[in-house]
């Protein structure tokens, strides 16, 4: 009857709701409600910030020039730091801008972003070199935990919570994650938001989907670096293709978002460069239509699918495959982007292992649906999955090209322990932009590196100063410094220059002052260690 029918009905409310009260008492008292934050447990949340913080402090050594010359030097050139500049040592203006900014082919909207943390810290009267370092990478490290947990969010909405988990776990335990996620690359940021962006994305089965959201996030990401829309074209056309309003989806939601992003690039990089500037444009111009980035190396087509992608993955790589025939249908779309993605860049002829760092969430989704299908040997599987990446995260980041981080800090060293800006001079004979610059020195010493600016004028026998250099060390030494007023204090090289430029630094009474491990695996102009050299005004070279 309809009376028993209330009372099984009351009597199971009531069941859940003793059961529900059950799992929120711990022995004889209450427990607070779960908290949360950007909709996830307060205490995920808290781990997965405290992880990448770690992560930050752990990678102490270099990837690649970029990660200073496009983000850090420009935001500390950007705020010039002019009232400690002008009214203590009478100097307007000190740092570097590499020849892509006199070129115009990168944007201010980036390093902006540092260069608002540098002006605060100014303001605040706090900003030491040590600052001016962490700060930005921790800030850098804060936007990839949120990213981490964006992506385990949209996995609990796709699946379940524990595939959200597995893939979790195999986004945190990657080795090249761990190795870019906290740097100030492009790359890094490109990949957060395109991470984030994928949450807002109209998947099957997503409840956080929003065009707006996810296209402004997309239009960011092309704005600082423009090949960021290379993996998002499949996404685009997918996306269009099964819109029902695609004159609506166009007209109110994508060309409003480019607008707003690409006019606020535009301002931007017209008050920096003090003229309209479309960097998005000459960016492509100067590396894919002119494939001018070729100057800087170039490697075969297929390199990205028989090295570059492999590496990147890792020990992921069997689990990628695997989980590449388990994940269902819907996923596809994440394959194609990958493989498009692989695709497109194999094209040109320079080539990174930081361009593909994009698509590398995408293949964890892979990789976590391997790992939830695993009946056999999954302990031993996770096991060898962790520790191999571990080993490698912290080998790369702890030991792998530290040597020139290590040797800044004896270049602020040096500026701090001279009264006198013009005592001390620096010349760093390696290749250019082997170290950072004034953002790790935050001093205006008198500095010089080697030059390497491409030709862009189509010279055939254009040759840089460094090639120069690395034609006849010795030679180019003698005809640059003809007498000794010109001379730096003191010289900074790889150890497989030392033997072959020695004569002069016996002849100028150089002495080694202090030597900085870099690698394991020295190249051809990179050595194993770094050399310091002072000259000395008295006394000859004293080897140690």
């Amino acid at each position: 009857s309809g009376s028993e029918a209330g009372c099984k009905l009351k009597s199971s409310g009531d069941r859940r709701g003793k059961a529900k009260y059950k799992k929120e008492v711990k022995g004889p008292y209450l427990s607070v409600p779960a908290s949360y934050l950007l909709g996830e447990n307060i205490y995920l949340v808290l781990f997965i910030i405290a992880l990448r913080i770690c992560n930050c402090f752990l990678v102490q050594t270099s990837f690649v020039p970029d990660e200073y010359w496009q983000s850090l030097e420009v935001a500390h050139h950007m705020v010039l730091f002019q009232c400690y500049l002008t009214l203590v040592l009478n100097i307007t203006n000190y740092g570097y801008l590499t020849w892509e900014w006199t070129e115009r082919l990168r944007g201010y909207t980036y390093p902006l972003i540092f260069a608002s943390i540098y002006k605060i810290l100014h303001l605040l009267g706090k900003d030491s070199v040590h600052l001016l370092i962490w700060i930005p990478r921790l800030a850098q490290a804060l936007l990839s935990a949120i990213a981490d947990l964006r992506l385990y969010s949209l996995m609990k909405q796709l699946e379940n919570q524990q595939v959200a988990q597995w893939v979790f776990f195999c986004q945190l335990c990657s080795w090249f994650t761990w190795y870019c996620c906290t740097r100030t690359l492009t790359n890094t940021m490109e990949t957060v938001l395109t991470i984030i962006a994928l949450f807002y994305y109209p998947l099957e089965g997503s409840k956080s989907m929003n065009s707006v959201k996810y296209s402004s996030l997309v239009a960011l990401a092309f704005i600082i670096r423009p090949t960021a829309v290379i993996p998002w074209i499949p996404l685009l056309f997918r996306h269009f293709w099964q819109e029902q309003r695609k004159l609506d989806l166009i007209l109110h939601q994508f060309l409003p978002v480019g607008f707003v992003t690409l006019s606020l690039s535009l301002i931007i990089d017209r008050i920096f460069f003090g003229q309209w500037t479309l960097v998005q444009y000459n960016f492509l111009k100067f590396n894919v239509l002119q494939d001018l980035g070729s100057f800087y190396g170039s490697h075969p087509w297929h390199w990205y699918f028989s090295q570059g992608f492999p590496a990147v993955l890792g020990t992921h790589l069997p689990f990628f495959i695997h989980g590449c025939f388990l994940a269902p249908k819907r996923y596809r779309i994440f394959l194609v982007t990958v493989l498009w993605t692989l695709l497109v860049y194999s094209m040109l002829s320079h080539k990174e292992f930081r361009f593909i760092y994009p698509v590398l969430p995408f293949c964890m989704v892979f990789c976590g649906y391997s790992l939830n299908n695993l009946k056999t040997w999954k302990k031993p599987a996770l096991s060898f999955l962790f520790l191999s990446n571990m080993l490698l995260a912290l080998y790369t980041g702890l030991v792998h090209q530290r040597g020139t981080l290590d040797v800044m800090t004896n270049i602020q060293e040096l500026s701090y322990n001279n009264t006198s800006v013009s005592s001390a001079s620096v010349l760093m004979m390696m290749p250019c932009h082997s170290t950072p610059y004034y953002s790790h020195v935050h001093y205006p010493l008198p500095m010089r590196f080697l030059q390497c600016p491409p030709d862009v004028t189509g010279k055939t026998d254009y040759l840089v100063e460094a090639d120069m250099f690395y034609l006849n060390p010795l030679k180019w030494l003698y005809m640059e410094f003809q007498n000794d007023s010109s001379l730096p204090t003191h010289l900074i090289i790889f150890s497989v220059l030392e033997e072959e430029i020695s004569p002069f630094l016996i002849s100028n009474n150089y002495e080694r002052t202090a030597v900085f491990f870099h690698t394991h695996f020295p190249e051809s102009r990179t050595g194993s260690h770094i050399y310091v050299y002072e000259r000395k005004l008295k006394g000859k070279l004293n080897q140690r």
